[in-house]
């Protein structure tokens, strides 16, 4: 993080030792056989281990077994082999400190200037289908992480390489100038524990997900680096977007964006991932039109090309710059809707034969396709991480499913058969809108969104300046209680003929006298939905 700042420590009047002995064991195999050559060319001595070494043999290099360093045999299957004084002594003594050199130089102890690691595949056996719990343990790396712990800890005399990547720049650098600069060093320590810091994170997330109840006293964030952004939020904010290598399902970390149109920006990122969680609650043909992370258009349809038409145009001045989750293929004549607008971004299962191609006129237009369904059966619950200075908030993502049988009636008209629907519709609408969010529905279709405001009547307010055809016979649903009756004499205002939310306010009272003298129906449905952004 240092570098993001501005700044990045230096050390003066440190002499670098010689790369002159490396210790590899790798996983990942990956361009090892031409590192070592490289390294072994320039005089540099081997050694290794296991199937490192035994790759390393068959191509012909010079390399030394470790057991022929620790005198002591590999045992326990493996899972003991470097662990011992002549690896971790020589890979820990400071060149600068006489009493180390004493100390390894009278035991025998020969330095170790170069530890070439990577780890067991931990990440890949857990994402394994049908693995075991005790074939996940065994790649549990110990020796790896100790060793780079090590090397890291004493980068300025050890080099600590941990990626395949890393192995052009390291030969073209001692071949240039015979060692490692120490700028070098430090950026090799630094990825190094950045490695064993998130490979910890993936076993601690894994195992507090089998055997924690509850939050655990530290929350491990596993994470894995897609890409860096172009920018932030804003153009002078710097960014990256990472994902959990181990949630499933559909999202838009796994999306696939297809080649054409500008990188994915920060805020389309936010955008996408809001419009696919709207998406994930409908099973019948729905789209939703997104626009800084709050819906402007959603409705379904018998078809998806209805149902894109119908959201489009529930606000088309917000929809400008929006972008669309469809939950099923889109059609040619989306495609061909979609192409009249200017649109950021479409993600949807897939994209029907000619589709793409008609979009691919707007030239900045980005395409993802998830290559699976969008549904409620492909819904992912996994704990809500938000940061804050100095800290993090987490929580679950629990939704509340709605029976109608459970709906309280509390007004002196019950709603009707199409009014319930409505209102379930109208509901599923509202969580997903920032508080305080009072929206107006007809039939599968928002008709006014009122987002975000501090006050409940002035989202009501909103919500019918934005509507987009007459208001008369709407629903209407609001995330949280009515601190007052305010709100729904607003929504009477606007022919708003029955009304679901939470209830719970100390005014219930007063405002269900105000639902009954307009003649409106209003259920309540004992939970809560906010969304603070």
């Amino acid at each position: 993080m240092a570098r993001i700042h501005g700044y990045a420590p230096r050390e003066r009047g440190y002499t670098l030792a010689k790369i002159k002995r490396a210790i590899m064991s790798v996983s990942d195999k990956t361009g090892i056989v031409d590192f070592a050559k490289a390294l072994s060319s320039m005089g540099v001595e081997l050694i290794s281990t296991g199937g490192t070494f035994k790759v390393l043999k068959e191509a012909g290099i010079p390399v030394t077994e470790v057991s022929e360093v620790t005198g002591f045999p590999e045992m326990l299957e493996g899972r003991v082999k470097t662990l011992h004084p002549k690896i971790h002594a020589g890979i820990l003594a400071r060149r600068d400190v006489k009493e180390h050199m004493d100390a390894i130089a009278d035991k025998g102890i020969q330095t170790i200037d170069m530890v070439v690691i990577n780890l067991y595949p931990f990440k890949q056996t857990v994402l394994k289908e049908g693995v075991s719990f005790d074939e996940i343990v065994e790649n549990i790396d110990i020796g790896g992480p100790s060793m780079i712990r090590a090397a890291a800890k004493n980068y300025k005399d050890v080099a600590v390489v941990t990626k395949p990547c890393q192995y052009e720049d390291i030969v073209r650098q001692l071949q240039e100038g015979g060692e490692l600069s120490l700028e070098t060093h430090q950026r090799l320590m630094a990825e190094a524990f950045v490695l064993t810091a998130n490979y910890d994170s993936m076993i601690a997330a894994q195992m507090s997900e089998r055997f924690v109840d509850g939050f655990p006293d530290s929350f491990p964030i596993p994470s894995e680096k897609v890409e860096d952004l172009r920018y932030g939020e804003n153009p002078n904010q710097k960014a990256a977007f990472y994902r959990d290598p181990f949630t499933p399902g559909v999202t838009v970390a796994r999306a696939e964006l297809l080649q054409h149109g500008k990188q994915l920006s920060y805020n389309n990122i936010l955008d996408l991932d809001k419009a696919m969680d709207i998406c994930m609650d409908f099973e019948r043909p729905t789209a939703v039109v997104m626009k800084h992370t709050n819906p402007c258009g959603l409705a379904s349809a018998d078809t998806i090309d209805e149902a894109f038409l119908t959201a489009y145009n529930v606000d088309p001045l917000s929809a400008f710059g929006c972008v669309i989750c469809l939950n099923r293929p889109c059609t040619v004549a989306t495609a061909t809707e979609i192409s009249q607008h200017f649109v950021e971004a479409v993600i949807c299962p897939d994209y029907e034969e000619g589709a793409v191609e008609i979009m691919e006129v707007k030239k900045n237009i980005r395409l993802l396709r998830t290559n699976c369904p969008i549904g409620p059966s492909n819904r992912v619950r996994e704990m809500k991480v938000k940061k804050v200075q100095g800290g993090m908030l987490v929580q679950t993502d629990e939704d509340v499913p709605i029976d109608p049988k459970n709906l309280k009636v509390v007004t002196e008209r019950a709603p009707t058969e199409d009014e319930i629907h409505s209102l379930l519709f109208a509901w599923k609408l509202a969580k997903h809108v920032t508080s305080n969010a009072v929206v107006y529905v007809r039939g599968e279709r928002a008709v006014g969104i009122g987002a975000g405001q501090m006050s409940r009547v002035d989202s009501a307010k909103i919500a019918t300046m934005k509507a987009n055809e007459p208001t008369e016979g709407c629903v209407m649903a609001s995330d949280a209680f009515f601190p007052f009756r305010d709100g729904v004499d607003e929504a009477a205002k606007a022919g708003v003929t029955a009304i679901i939310q939470p209830g719970g306010s100390i005014r219930d009272q007063e405002v269900i006298d105000s639902a009954n003298e307009h003649g409106m129906a209003m259920v309540f449905t004992g939970c809560r939905v906010f969304r603070h952004g």
